[in-house]
């Protein structure tokens, strides 16, 4: 089962966030949480917390068990922009654009194997077709192998 989280509006830029969320994508969530307490970026902070929130919703909500959950998809979008003017020479004016993003998370649980029967019938579905293999005559193989192993003049 799927667990969405999503932050919004996080005063940072989505292309310093997305240096953090490529780090953790698609690890188990106590290895991405253990990776991120020690990681020395601030977009790990609210990554972090993030996760932290998609587990606690994972947990209570939908009675999953921590260990089994890993991120299947975190992505970072660019949310409203906002736009500050800083004085220059001569009178203009150049601008500062203050970024925010949009954090999602989905985590989803490590499924368990196939049950017998069904991996029991894979194999014996591919059992029946029949493999052709090529026959290659032992003289051929040989001059093959001869002539490769010739020197080129």
């Amino acid at each position: 089962m799927e667990v969405i989280a999503k932050a919004r509006n996080i005063r940072m830029s989505p292309r310093k966030v997305r240096l953090v969320i490529d780090l953790v994508r698609g690890m188990a969530v106590d290895r991405a949480t253990a990776q991120l307490r020690f990681f020395r970026k601030d977009a790990a902070r609210p990554v972090l917390k993030l996760i932290e929130s998609a587990v606690a919703n994972a947990t209570h909500n939908f009675k999953l068990d921590k260990s089994s959950l890993f991120i299947k998809k975190i992505v970072a979008d660019g949310g409203p922009v906002l736009d500050r003017w800083r004085a220059r020479a001569f009178g203009r004016a150049a601008p500062i654009r203050k970024r925010t993003c949009h954090i999602t998370v989905v985590l989803d649980e490590k499924q368990a194997a196939a049950p017998k029967g069904a991996a029991a019938a894979v194999v014996k579905a591919s059992a029946k077709t029949p493999v052709k293999e090529k026959s290659v005559k032992p003289a051929a193989q040989a001059a093959k192998k001869a002539a490769k192993s010739k020197p080129k003049e």
